[in-house]
């Protein structure tokens, strides 16, 4: 399909560069194809659903993706550079996109950091290298740490900064706050690079409240990786790749999943992170199987969907994947009306803005 059919105009102040405060004072745009769009609140969602339903939530959690270091080559001056880790590959290593990328090349040393602050004894003995072994298209490169496993998660957390979308971090400087405003309630999982954002308007108290109406919930894992929320650049989704995501969901999560089903509730996702990890998992007959691994899923309009039956889900950028996906759950038509009600309305947009409840577009 033409990349241009998911285009919109998006006013510059409809974008929140805070959240909404409680998280679970948020707004909620319901959406069923063929009805009226009703505007209600977070806080309403258990009233929406039946008792027996399952929400589907990704615990993944972020972890301080965005490293600064300098480049060093014998005999040259040093380079500053950032790498902003999307995808780990080995316990020393890491897909990041680097910046600026057109000056690095393979066998390139990297130092982040340098001055072991934050680090124990071990890890300041050690530094925090990195040698390039590959570089890819749009910036990508492939970073073989001196460090491993623990170790490097370690001097990760202490030198690396929090990766708030562009969108935000464009316009503030990351601050204490959203240390814990970009991190879900519930996350336990670490190693995601950008937060699985519909997961930030769930309170402990809201979660009370979905225990108390009955909803079941579930967690599965989906590491959220940076290219998921980049802008698609091709022409025709076609000639888009995606950049995978690791994701785990186990053989007893799998069975409560087709349990739901098998009972006659309805899989709802908590986010587009827990619906590609689901319908990864999904058999042609939406039996959710075991899975662990990578995944590039991209669902685009004519994609028929197995395993869920509403999400819960963001305001999401034009041309993004992430707009063709909700656009392949409730149809293109249905969701460039509904995003046209929501820049009207007020509704607040991306990681930090309100969030929608989406029902499928009815078979014809």
């Amino acid at each position: 399909m033409r990349v241009d059919l998911f285009d919109f105009d998006l006013p510059d102040d409809a974008i929140a560069l805070r959240p909404a405060s409680p998280r679970d004072a948020s707004r909620l745009l319901v959406v069923r194809p063929g009805e009226p769009l009703a505007d209600r609140g977070v806080r309403d969602l258990a009233s929406l659903l039946t008792p027996g339903d399952a929400l589907v939530f990704n615990d993944t959690r972020v972890i301080p993706a965005r490293l600064s270091g300098t480049r060093h080559r014998p005999g040259g001056s040093g380079q500053r550079c950032e790498a902003m880790l999307h995808l780990r590959e080995a316990p020393d290593r890491w897909r990041a996109f680097a910046r600026p990328a057109k000056r690095l090349a393979p066998g390139d040393r990297i130092r982040f950091g340098g001055d072991g602050a934050g680090f124990s004894e071990v890890c300041a003995l050690a530094g925090l290298d990195a040698t390039v072994e590959e570089k890819g298209e749009g910036g990508e490169i492939l970073l073989r740490f001196d460090l491993s496993g623990p170790a490097l998660d370690e001097a990760i957390a202490a030198l690396g900064a929090l990766p708030l979308p562009p969108y935000i971090a464009g316009k503030r400087p990351t601050d204490a706050q959203d240390t814990t405003d970009y991190q879900t309630v519930y996350a336990r999982e670490p190693g995601a690079v950008a937060a699985p954002t519909a997961g930030l308007h769930f309170s402990d108290a809201l979660l009370a409240g979905i225990d108390a109406a009955g909803i079941e919930r579930i967690h599965v894992t989906l590491h959220v990786g940076a290219g998921t929320f980049l802008p698609v650049k091709a022409e025709d989704t076609e000639a888009h790749r995606m950049h995978a995501e690791i994701g785990i969901l186990d053989a007893a999560t799998a069975a409560r999943l087709n349990a739901v089903r098998a009972r006659g509730n309805r899989i709802v996702a908590v986010g587009t992170t827990a619906l590609r990890l689901l319908e990864s998992a999904a058999a042609p007959d939406g039996t959710i199987h075991p899975f662990s691994g990578a995944t590039d899923i991209f669902i685009t309009p004519g994609y028929r969907f197995r395993a869920v039956d509403a999400l819960v889900t963001n305001f999401h950028l034009p041309r993004s994947t992430l707009f063709m996906l909700v656009s392949a759950f409730s149809g293109l038509d249905t969701m460039r009306a509904a995003y046209a009600h929501a820049i009207t309305s007020g509704y607040r947009f991306y990681s930090y803005g309100d969030a929608s409840l989406l029902f499928p577009e009815r078979a014809e």
